[in-house]
């Protein structure tokens, strides 16, 4: 093949993936930008306001993460029943997918509602407890719509279609804020909730997402062929054993790279107030930056998937190959910028030059693993293209839990290299971490595109 042709390819995949993940980063940076504005109108209220829905949002988003990774497993069915030209098996599918989601929705919602033990375990103020509580309880309302949205979203997204999501989320966005201010101070006969209010404000915004896919799904005509709504089906355990022997890795790979944070937070809490500020500064800004690649490997799935299901999987492999490329090659622009910008970026967030200080040294961290975050997050997504979760799953655990973390609390909080370097050495770990989990996940995906070609062959 001439190096004109292998270029043209490139393009043209590169072209393909980019149309699709471009509404995708819309929809996650406006999902992202939700939790910045429930932060700064709560914490207008009191500081006790913006503690409560801090605490909640650390209880909640962890969930909210390992239900909506169970349910991505829709993406690739879906995908690759589209590239085979099997779009009416999609509608059964896609039926018990809504099964699942109203089971998951459910027990998500129940668990949150009965946090409390979480809390006191946490040793949280006792004073703090109630109003979590309260935020927590009205968010659980919104569980069951929000699994279901996330359904229908994962159905459209397979057959190629990821512009609802961009627009629903906009609109989610936009309707948050007027509904923070109603709910947060009480207007149009509604008692003042404080941070409590922000609560309601997400349950609604996921009820109206719901609402707004199942119009879009409806009445648009590219989802017709799927017959999504054309007859009602009871749940049928054999096809949702299999959504599940699928979506459960998932859920957990994504859990434990979203715990592993968490965890790293609870203990840096002991070395004082800067230290957090400036961690959480770091933590929110990496969190922003990571939401193009992950997006990137949302499109991967899609690209893989419906390359497989037109049975060719060299083209499944190529694809995967250029979104592991456009990732890289975004992660060169955002190390480069985090690293020179890093207290620029700091005194966004924050005017203490101590706590900038701190922010702009942990960010030097984050700019490095910007390289085999990409590249992981990519390479998870492609392998969900090919239906290959389990083996991720574990080796996803065992980078973070295994290596990242131990790495990181023996160097940050131990004498056992010496002098402990506090939460320098914990992010230290995260980049050990997430380093081994780009170069096993790497091989992985290698390899599960060859056994595909050998199968074809």
């Amino acid at each position: 093949m001439s190096t004109d042709t292998r270029l043209g390819r490139v393009r043209t995949e590169l072209r393909s993936l980019l149309i699709l993940a471009t509404p995708i980063i819309i929809a996650q940076l406006a999902h992202t930008a939700m939790g910045f504005v429930d932060t700064l109108m709560a914490g207008r209220v009191s500081p006790q306001d913006l503690a409560a829905v801090a605490l909640g949002n650390s209880i909640w988003v962890p969930v909210f993460l390992l239900m909506t990774g169970i349910l991505l497993a829709t993406t690739p069915k879906v995908a690759q029943r589209f590239g085979a030209g099997q779009e009416a098996d999609i509608g059964p599918l896609v039926r018990q997918a809504l099964w699942l989601a109203l089971a998951v929705g459910g027990s998500a919602a129940a668990l949150l509602w009965n946090a409390e033990f979480i809390l006191r375990t946490m040793n949280v103020d006792p004073a703090l407890i109630t109003p979590a509580m309260g935020y927590l309880r009205a968010v659980a309302c919104g569980f069951p719509a929000v699994a279901l949205y996330h359904v229908l979203r994962c159905f459209s997204d397979g057959l190629g279609h990821t512009r609802p999501a961009m627009v629903l989320g906009i609109l989610g966005l936009l309707l948050n804020i007027p509904a923070n201010y109603i709910f947060i101070y009480g207007k149009f006969g509604l008692p003042a909730m404080g941070g409590v209010g922000c609560g309601w404000a997400t349950a609604l915004v996921m009820g109206f997402m719901l609402i707004g896919m199942l119009v879009w799904v409806k009445w648009a005509p590219y989802y017709r062929a799927s017959a999504l709504f054309t007859r009602f089906e009871w749940p049928q355990w054999t096809v949702i054993k299999r959504l599940l022997s699928i979506g459960v890795p998932i859920g957990i790979a994504v859990f434990a790279e979203s715990s592993i944070f968490a965890v790293i937070a609870l203990l840096i809490g002991g070395l004082g107030a800067t230290v957090v500020a400036g961690h959480q500064i770091a933590l929110n800004f990496s969190s922003m930056v990571f939401m193009i690649p992950y997006s990137l490997a949302m499109a991967a799935t899609v690209r893989v998937g419906q390359a497989l299901g037109r049975g060719q999987p060299r083209e499944a492999r190529f694809a995967a190959g250029v979104s592991m490329a456009a990732a890289l090659g975004y992660a060169c622009v955002s190390a480069s910028l985090m690293f020179l910008l890093r207290e620029q970026i700091a005194q966004i967030y924050t005017p203490d030059k101590t706590v900038i200080a701190v922010a702009a040294t942990l960010i030097v961290y984050s700019a490095l693993f910007q390289f085999s975050d990409a590249i992981q997050v990519t390479a998870a997504g492609a392998l969900r293209g090919y239906q290959d979760t389990r083996i991720t799953m574990l080796l996803t655990l065992f980078a973070y839990w295994g290596i990242g973390l131990p790495v990181g609390y023996a160097l940050g909080l131990s004498d056992l290299f010496g002098e402990p370097s506090g939460p320098s050495g914990l992010w230290q770990g995260l980049v050990v971490g997430l380093t081994c989990a780009a170069a096993m996940l790497t091989v992985r995906l290698a390899r599960s595109a060859r056994k595909r070609i050998r199968r074809a062959a």
